[in-house]
């Protein structure tokens, strides 16, 4: 199975295979100070059709086109002026402004979005919960909008793929994923568990559970350490191209025998 996930990870962990994912619009961002931040705005938005994702994350980064300076130098009532008519599905121009407003006063008081991060991070703790969570408790506390559905609560026991899409983005560092994070551990990221990861996750027997919560993706990422216990976290983007692009399939991965012989016990 190792060498099975591995073949796929250097065939597909290329850029050539990123478009149209999210991840694409945070390139152009050589700065950490400007990439953590894009990339939490561009994974925030990563729901929906993925064109319209696009079409926002082009009409915010034409705004952001220097993410660190406008924060730090943009008044709450301007940004609520540039963002006044920005629309994605259920995400306002006022929870947006809002959203921004609240990260730009978290690097103000802290420095950067790790430095903020690094607070929640505690030695002893598996995975990194505990630290999303009082992380996002903060964000919430800086947006001071309470309707804000950008950033879910992980305290709720919601797998949070796209905060878990973040962290995957700025800690890991390789062909994909720009990094930039170097305190925090990739060791303790947990799989973004999306449609595309539950289900084959399931078909290769690294869980059972037909709920994509976050019992099920720790669970998941407990399978996946056994393969790579340093970076749990590495297939995700090669197994997920599978099930996203049109050009590829999981039977491409999937062998009936192969599965049959290699599942993963639990």
């Amino acid at each position: 199975m190792k060498k099975r996930l591995d073949d796929l990870y250097q065939r597909l962990n290329r850029r050539e295979y990123v478009y149209p994912d999210p991840l694409a619009a945070i390139y152009r961002f050589e700065d950490i100070a400007d990439r953590e931040i894009a990339a939490l705005v561009a994974s925030s938005l990563a729901y929906g059709r993925v064109q319209q994702i696009i079409r926002s994350l082009e009409t915010v980064f034409e705004i952001l086109s220097s993410p660190a300076a406008y924060l730090l130098g943009s008044t709450r009532e301007a940004i609520t002026h540039d963002f006044a008519r920005f629309k994605h599905r259920w995400t306002t121009g006022p929870e947006m402004a809002s959203f921004l407003w609240g990260l730009g006063e978290i690097i103000r008081e802290y420095g950067s979005l790790e430095s903020c991060f690094m607070e929640g991070l505690k030695e002893d703790e598996a995975d990194l919960t505990g630290a999303l969570t009082a992380f996002v408790g903060i964000v919430h506390y800086n947006m001071d909008y309470e309707r804000g559905r950008l950033l879910p609560r992980p305290s709720r026991g919601s797998a949070c793929k796209r905060l878990h899409l973040f962290l995957r983005w700025v800690v890991r560092e390789d062909d994909v994923d720009p990094g930039g994070w170097r305190k925090v551990p990739k060791a303790k990221l947990i799989v973004p568990l999306d449609v595309h990861m539950h289900r084959i996750s399931r078909r290769l027997g690294m869980t059972k559970r037909n709920q994509a919560d976050l019992r099920t993706a720790r669970e998941i990422t407990a399978a996946f350490r056994k393969f790579s216990p340093d970076d749990p976290v590495r297939y995700d983007f090669s197994l997920t191209r599978l099930g996203i692009r049109d050009d590829m399939s999981p039977d491409d991965f999937f062998i009936d025998d192969f599965v049959k012989s290699h599942q993963c016990a639990h």
